[in-house]
């Protein structure tokens, strides 16, 4: 098959993470399918615990300067760029004065949920977006992982569906084990309705957690990917909407199995037509 666009947005990237399940799987799965002679983009939160300095990351001024909408409010976007340069790969990082300076990420030092989380990821989705928008990049595959990214495919299928750089791309999401049992603000839903989501487009979000969230992401994508140890709930609701679902291995050769994965999802598109 010919070459493959794949837009990644992640939660967590090693080396500007400690190593483990989520940020090994988020640098080299893209390190991977780029490898296969793919174009790539990769996303992650500027999160206050990645160091600018040791990790060489510098802003990109022609993509910063954007403003995004969060209950009347405007919050300044600010993109910053890293390259990993043993394997010529670049990650893009979306920043904000207001939402990822902490040194935490999603607790604060007593481990109490950041009662703005939602607004987070209503950023950082509206964030990637707009800069790759601004990028003028087509994505074949938007393959989102983690529950930070997990209202893209919202927005693609909504506020977005109509913006021709987006109209052919295949929306993926993989659940990881980052759940969190707290809750969102009740005026969470209400947010999303002021960002031109329909109502009608946001009914999971009643009382909205982890689960109403992760299944609105499943609801939006063509895609998920399952990792061992996603909740019966999930993997039940999965089901039930009979999506084309990868299991990811145990081990660690999954490389091949997301590229053939990918090349699957895009020719169903071309079959379908």
């Amino acid at each position: 098959m010919e070459k493959k666009k794949i837009l990644y947005v992640t939660s967590e990237i090693f080396p500007y993470f400690p190593e483990g399940y989520i940020s090994n799987i988020c640098r080299y799965l893209p390190q991977g399918i780029q490898e296969r002679k793919n174009e790539i983009r990769t996303f992650m939160p500027k999160f206050g615990c990645v160091n600018d300095h040791r990790h060489m990351l510098h802003e990109v001024i022609r993509l910063s300067g954007q403003n995004i909408i969060i209950e009347d409010t405007d919050h300044p976007l600010i993109i910053k760029v890293a390259s990993l340069q043993s394997v010529r790969m670049q990650i893009y990082f979306i920043d904000s004065e207001d939402f990822f300076k902490r040194k935490s990420t999603y607790y604060d030092e007593n481990q109490v949920f950041y009662a703005d989380n939602d607004s987070r990821s209503i950023f950082y989705a509206k964030g990637v977006i707009e800069t790759v928008r601004k990028l003028g990049w087509d994505p074949d595959v938007i393959h989102c992982i983690g529950w930070i990214s997990a209202l893209v495919p919202l927005f693609i299928k909504t506020v977005y569906k109509d913006d021709p750089l987006f109209q052919n791309s295949k929306l993926v999401y993989s659940i990881m084990p980052d759940s969190f049992t707290e809750k969102f603000p009740t005026n969470f839903k209400k947010k999303l309705q002021q960002t031109n989501i329909p109502t009608a487009n946001l009914n999971h979000f009643r009382n909205p957690g982890y689960d109403q969230l992760i299944q609105t992401a499943i609801d939006y994508s063509d895609a998920v990917c399952v990792t061992p140890g996603t909740g019966k709930r999930l993997c039940t609701y999965i089901e039930k909407l009979q999506k084309l679902t990868l299991f990811h291995p145990e081990d660690d050769n999954y490389v091949d199995l997301y590229d053939e994965f990918y090349d699957q999802l895009i020719e169903s598109d071309k079959t379908a037509q």
